[in-house]
């Protein structure tokens, strides 16, 4: 899931919130893709986003009662396109009873965007997480 944030760390609105249920956000310019129950992908494309959007987080959740500990490794990788050779790469492996794990963020830094991988985990599952960045949770 992703999450396109303005300055104070908010979605704009709930559209913002990109995941299973609405895989893209209003302008397009964050996109959800899902091969099978292993491999998702967000695909950002920078030039569409508003310039009010400073951030987007890319999270991931586990339904059901495993955590990340169980599943092990996360792969994150970085490609300028679904074709590209990878630019940037991390393996988040010290997950343990998460269920919700912040794993990267890109951000703009005056007029570039940049990657930072993560690995925060929270215990207490996607809920908070949505909630903090301001998505209303019905």
């Amino acid at each position: 899931m992703a999450f396109v944030l303005d300055e104070d760390e908010q979605v704009s609105c709930d559209g913002d919130f990109v995941f299973y249920g609405a895989p893209e956000s209003p302008d397009g310019a964050v996109r959800l893709l899902c091969d099978g129950p292993t491999e998702q992908s967000v695909t950002v494309d920078p030039t569409v986003l508003p310039p009010a959007v400073r951030r987007v987080a890319i999270a991931a959740a586990i339904d059901g009662a495993a955590v990340f500990g169980d599943i092990g490794a996360v792969q994150i990788t970085l490609a300028p396109g679904s074709d590209a050779p990878v630019t940037a790469q991390a393996t988040l492996d010290a997950a343990t009873s998460e269920r919700t794990l912040l794993l990267a963020e890109l951000y703009r830094r005056g007029p570039l965007w940049r990657f930072r991988a993560v690995g925060q985990g929270y215990d207490q599952g996607l809920e908070d997480l949505v909630r903090g960045y301001g998505v209303e949770v019905k």
